[in-house]
């Protein structure tokens, strides 16, 4: 049993990521409305927000898994509630200086920041170094937390076993639950990434202090970044995923999934090519070697396929001709495993070598993550706080809501993302504030993206409350005190 500490910077955790992502959403909803001519922002504020909307979303998915496999891998190993708490604190540190650099500072280079344009910006001076050191202060927070987490897992168990290797053989003397596993894969994955932040920020700012005396090369500042950026928002997905596996039987009254040797096999195919997919991102860099052209496109290909297969194989053999509970939490991960397989695709498509002299920097490329992020990870990570909240009430299973709801969450996401293809098909670049005039007539595309988000917004919201009542009650003492 979860101990109340936990409850709490769970909650905490919970309610902040929430509150952030509503108003991550209305960035959004600005930024498409903008695009389609309905209001108008200047282009300074316009990619401020756009450099705000993404690092919040990357960052409050980022932190709502690790929380989720935290709260989770207690069932299997002790870990102190105190690196939530460290991480929590660094985390809201960490957001406060990014967003004084981008709304007081206006800083505008974007969330993947790619080099040399943070020495561009025509912001204030102090902003970029204090954007900097904000992302330095959340990869600290991440960083640790996810250390702590791993190094609990490897108290317990062996690398070896922590990768379930042992599955390969029969009849395993030790059991490694799909959880440890695919959280040790995502971990690593993370702390990986998180390094190489580390490094890219280091040459940021070795640049930054020379006067003049030093520059960086751009293809290796570019290749650092879209490891870091690509890695992460990945990593962040398989952190929801883990949480499927444990919960979704568990919430539909079946059998737990097991690791067998495909799984095993799977997820441990996935850290190596999820860690060499990001060379996708840097096709059109032709001075980039060839060889590393041909791993990205590979990687892509066989990343995808593992993880996905064996998960949306698991789930449809969970739920076909099953009598099970579909509550809020099971629609939800049902929903997400869909949005997910369906932003893949999208991201195959693009990652191909062919497509992606036409598709690139267009955008596709925003369709595809906002589709395995708002309709898949996003749902992943909801539907644990919806378990969990009920957890923090004593209640033993979810409490429904009027399907309206769920229809407003299907229409709003997927009628936002489906824009967002349209424009890709049509050629139409990405972070753009304002439609070049060759596709003036297409700007209703972006408006449109815009009403959709503002359905998906009301199904959120909801969502939102309905979560909100129940994480409240775990900071009441005396509440507390009984279930203790």
């Amino acid at each position: 049993m979860a101990s109340i500490s936990l409850k709490r910077i769970t909650s905490t955790w919970i309610i902040t990521v929430l509150v952030l992502f509503v108003i991550a959403i209305i960035f959004g909803i600005t930024m498409r409305f903008n695009q389609g001519k309905f209001i108008q922002i200047s282009p300074t504020s316009f990619y401020s927000i756009m450099t705000v909307h993404g690092l919040t979303m990357i960052g409050i998915w980022s932190v709502a898994g690790l929380a989720a496999v935290h709260y989770l891998l207690t069932r299997y190993v002790e870990i102190p509630t105190s690196i939530s708490v460290f991480a929590f604190l660094l985390t809201v540190l960490g957001v406060v200086m990014l967003w004084i650099s981008a709304f007081i500072g206006e800083f505008h280079a974007g969330w993947t920041f790619l080099y040399p344009l943070p020495f561009k910006a025509v912001g204030e001076a102090w902003a970029t170094p204090l954007f900097l050191l904000g992302l330095g202060v959340l990869g600290v927070a991440w960083l640790v937390w996810s250390v702590g987490m791993l190094f609990q897992i490897l108290k317990k168990y062996t690398l070896s076993q922590a990768f379930a290797w042992q599955h390969f053989g029969s009849n395993p003397s030790v059991e490694t639950p799909p959880l440890i596993l695919i959280s040790t894969v995502s971990l690593i994955g993370i702390i990986v990434c998180l390094l190489s932040a580390v490094v890219l920020l280091v040459l940021f700012f070795a640049e930054y202090f020379s006067n003049g005396s030093y520059t960086n090369d751009p293809l290796l500042m570019k290749n650092i970044t879209y490891f870091f950026g690509h890695t992460i928002a990945n990593e962040t997905l398989y952190l929801g995923l883990a949480s499927l596996y444990e919960l979704m039987p568990e919430i539909s009254k079946k059998p737990k999934f097991k690791t067998t040797w495909y799984v095993a096999l799977a997820w441990n195919c996935t850290l190596v090519f999820i860690l060499t997919a990001f060379f996708h991102h840097l096709y059109m860099d032709f001075v980039q070697p060839l060889g590393f052209q041909m791993i990205g496109q590979l990687a892509s290909y066989f990343a995808s396929l593992p993880a996905a297969a064996v998960t949306a194989f698991s789930v449809a053999v969970l739920v076909y001709k099953n009598q099970i509970k579909w509550s809020l939490s099971n629609i939800l991960f049902f929903l997400g495993v869909m949005g997910w397989v369906i932003g893949g695709v999208g991201a195959l498509i693009d990652a191909t070598i062919s497509n992606n002299i036409i598709l690139h920097n267009t955008l596709w490329v925003p369709a595809h993550f906002h589709t395995y992020n708002a309709m898949g990870n996003v749902l992943f990570s909801l539907a644990f706080f919806v378990w969990v909240a009920n957890d923090f009430s004593d209640l033993p299973v979810d409490t429904d809501i009027p399907k309206y709801i769920i229809a407003f969450l299907l229409l709003g996401g997927f009628g936002f993302v489906l824009m967002f293809y349209f424009g890709g098909a049509l050629s139409i670049p990405r972070r753009f504030n304002l439609y070049p005039s060759e596709f003036n007539e297409w700007s209703w595309v972006a408006t449109a993206g815009g009403w959709f988000a503002v359905v998906y917004l009301f199904a959120i919201l909801f969502i939102f409350m309905t979560i909100l009542k129940k994480c409240l009650k775990v900071y009441n003492f005396q509440h507390a005190g009984r279930k203790q």
